[in-house]
């Protein structure tokens, strides 16, 4: 009996100190749980208030203004302002270092993903996203992004009247561009002049110029590679006027690359990039469809060609370029350009973006990885939790696994005690039983 009681006093001494080991893994969770913090807003060593942007529209660029940007408690700023996509292209990127007042930034129209879309009116808006990030090598969340837009009443006041251009003065003093050529070709034409109607020396006044990229029936502003594009240049509608188009490139906005599409005499180059352009009858306008294409670096393309005005009155000017693979030399084309009234450069551009399936590498663009459809994304926290919870199950599982083998002994032992119990009763042995 004292051999039972000194199990039974094991057994229950073991089991309480199963049942304290699980009580103190609760106990340790619940504060753990418990002792987790709300989220508090971080003291950032930066003031708080927030920037304002002004924008000054000028030609050839847009001058941005930035007061009140994120500055340490010194008061200086030292970061970086970007235009979007471009954290690590060094000419688009200007770094502001110890900087005190306010942030002046110039943004050019014709490149760092500034991009052109001409409006029904015939005024032309440019826009772009910059980035005004307060750290020179680090991007935080303190960073802010602006979209940019600025509106011209038509291309010619958004373009610089410098350089290669040929400016003339009208009646009441207005400069007004007559001719517009591209700064990067030095060998193209730099002047143009206008028809003289007759014995009149009163000159016809040129026709608007336009170039507008649809992607279907929407001017394409942002679109994938491979879909399909219609680029159609055009002038206004008039009697004296038609156009022939020439010299097309396509260009990063970067100053890295640049591939030529059309020749000087407006033959494709490569016709699996872009065909030759088809002419309406009135030679007013000039229409090509090719699929979407990009430099591998960058998602902006930026599209110029040179339209050369034509008198309609002169029967070369409703021909159509003979493109049969045979190229003419610069002096046959420069002895064509001797009649023509001007040479007008019209530019346009758009962002294409890789397929959706590849990845873009950008540093400043959050990276994602493509996950598999049956792919469960959990946060640490959640994680945690239910680790915690699966422990603990795990623990009970095994106290409750160690509670029943005990109880099973406990039985199998009383069973056998009670089985060898000694018989005190009446014996009788009859092999050795005898009658006197």
């Amino acid at each position: 009996m004292k051999c039972e009681r000194n199990e039974k006093q094991n057994n229950m001494a073991l089991l309480n100190k199963l049942l304290q080991i699980f009580i103190n893994l609760i106990t340790i969770t619940t504060l753990t749980h418990s002792a987790q913090l709300p989220p508090v807003k971080r003291q950032a060593t930066l003031l708080v208030k927030e920037p304002t942007v002004q924008i000054q529209c000028l030609q050839g660029s847009i001058l941005i203004t930035i007061k009140n940007a994120p500055a340490s408690y010194d008061g200086f700023f030292s970061g970086r302002i970007y235009p979007k996509g471009l954290a690590k292209n060094s000419t688009c990127l200007t770094e502001y270092r110890d900087y005190q007042g306010p942030l002046k930034y110039k943004l050019p129209l014709r490149s760092c993903n500034t991009m052109p879309i001409e409006m029904d009116d015939g005024s032309i808006e440019f826009f772009n996203t910059i980035v005004l990030q307060p750290h020179l090598k680090l991007m935080t969340d303190l960073g802010r992004g602006y979209h940019i837009r600025c509106r011209y009443k038509n291309r010619e006041a958004a373009i610089k009247s410098t350089g290669s251009f040929d400016v003339s003065k009208d009646d009441v003093g207005v400069q007004r561009p007559q001719a517009y050529t591209s700064d990067e070709k030095k060998d193209r034409r730099e002047h143009g002049r206008s028809l003289i109607h007759g014995d009149s020396p009163n000159e016809i006044p040129m026709p608007a110029c336009h170039m507008k990229i649809y992607s279907g029936n929407k001017l394409a502003e942002s679109v994938q590679i491979g879909d399909q594009l219609k680029l159609i240049v055009n002038i206004d509608k008039q009697d004296e006027y038609g156009l022939h188009v020439t010299d097309c490139s396509v260009r990063d906005g970067l100053g890295w690359g640049e591939q030529r599409l059309i020749d000087a005499t407006g033959c494709p180059l490569d016709q699996e990039i872009v065909g030759p352009f088809d002419y309406d009858s009135d030679r007013t306008k000039a229409t090509v469809s090719f699929p979407a294409h990009k430099f591998p670096y960058t998602t902006s393309v930026y599209y110029q060609c040179n339209v050369r005005l034509c008198s309609l009155h002169e029967d070369n000017c409703h021909k159509t370029p003979s493109c049969n693979g045979t190229r003419r030399t610069k002096r046959a084309t420069d002895e064509d350009e001797d009649g023509l009234p001007a040479t007008i450069e019209v530019f346009s551009g758009l962002y294409v973006n890789e397929n959706a399936e590849v990845i873009d590498d950008g540093y400043d663009s959050v990276l994602k990885e493509k996950n598999p459809d049956d792919a469960i994304c959990v946060s640490q926290r959640s994680f945690a939790i239910a680790v915690s919870i699966t422990g603990l199950c795990l623990m009970l599982a095994v106290v409750l696994a160690v509670l029943c083998i005990l109880a099973r002994r406990r039985d199998k032992n009383v069973s056998s005690n009670s089985g060898s119990s000694i018989y005190s009763g009446p014996y009788t042995n009859t092999a050795y039983s005898h009658t006197s």
